[in-house]
């Protein structure tokens, strides 16, 4: 069956997912990197510098340069600069050799901020990955254990769930961050803890579904043990919207990953995300728009991607769709 969902969906998170891991060639320059703050912070998009690297070891950014008999001129801040031949180690005849390109312009500390979103994308979907996947091993062990474990393991497991679900995760999740400041590790497992929940409930009512169906009361009659049922035909047979939710999962996961770190409760800078990204660019938002524009941009292309996967999974997995 073609899912039109299926298709946008995969080839978004495709593409992210490639962007993210070539990131290292991908990003010009170093994501941290502060080479003339004074000259290059809040630069638009698609600004040009060059880079003037002096015998000190140090570099100095500007608008214009000029080569002169005795060296170079450069405007840079407003004012115009003398430097002797001696003084730069990159110059030519021309000016000089290097030149800073901001794609999509810089912040405060004059970082690169598209080299700031590519770190922050491996991060952010790094974070959004893996605590998916934690979420889906736990919630498979605790649907299966429910759903298999008789009626007192079945009761004590789905109250403990329901009364998980009760508490507002988003204020749990604030509240554990603004105690312990967990890491990126330590993130992971929060994010995990507030989204297996949903993924063990579904699995549960899944399994009972399937224990009455016949091919499971003949693997039965032919004498197989009861974790060879489990594992060769109810858990095959019970993934699909498991798998499903699971994608729209990741996508939450980002975007709750995002909230926390722009609250200042998540990844801690120096390290980029995609939500202290646009944390940084709030305040100034009236004259540096970029900075949490793109950002925020990439959050929702990440959100959309997730979620129009799982989408489509279930048009194309479900049979009742078809």
């Amino acid at each position: 069956m073609r899912s039109p969902s299926l298709w946008v969906g995969a080839i978004l998170a495709g593409l992210l997912g490639l962007t993210v891991i070539a990131a290292p060639r991908l990003a010009p320059y170093d994501p941290d990197e502060q080479l003339d703050p004074a000259a290059a912070s809040y630069r638009p998009p698609g600004t040009e510098l060059a880079a003037i690297h002096l015998t000190t070891g140090t570099w100095r950014l500007a608008d214009r340069v000029e080569r002169t008999p005795g060296g170079l001129r450069i405007e840079r801040l407003g004012r115009t600069e003398e430097l002797a031949a001696d003084q730069v180690l990159n110059l030519t005849a021309d000016g000089v050799a290097d030149r800073r390109f901001y794609l999509v312009g810089s912040d405060k500390f004059g970082r690169d901020l598209w080299s700031r979103m590519l770190r922050g994308g491996q991060i952010s979907l790094t974070i959004g990955l893996l605590a998916a996947l934690v979420a889906l091993v736990a919630g498979i062990a605790v649907g299966a254990a429910a759903a298999l474990g008789g009626p007192w393991v079945d009761g004590f497991l789905m109250r403990s769930v329901d009364a998980l679900l009760a508490i507002p995760s988003m204020l749990l999740f604030i509240a554990i961050a603004a105690l312990f400041r967990p890491g990126t590790a330590g993130l992971v497992l929060l994010l995990a803890g507030g989204a297996w929940m949903t993924i063990s409930r579904l699995l549960r009512a899944e399994i009972l579904s399937l224990k009455e169906r016949d091919f499971i009361l003949a693997a039965r009659a032919l004498g197989l043990h009861p974790f060879t049922i489990f594992r060769r035909h109810l858990l095959p047979n019970a993934l699909t919207p498991v798998l499903t939710q699971t994608m729209l999962l990741i996508g939450q996961i980002i975007l709750v990953e995002s909230s926390l770190s722009f609250l200042g409760m998540g990844v801690q800078p120096p390290t980029a995300t995609w939500g202290n990204l646009v944390a940084d660019g709030r305040e100034s938002i009236s004259y540096a728009w970029w900075i949490a524009t793109f950002p925020g941009a990439a959050i929702s292309l990440a959100v959309i991607a997730f979620n129009l996967l799982g989408d489509g999974l279930r048009d194309v997995l479900d049979p009742r769709t078809r």
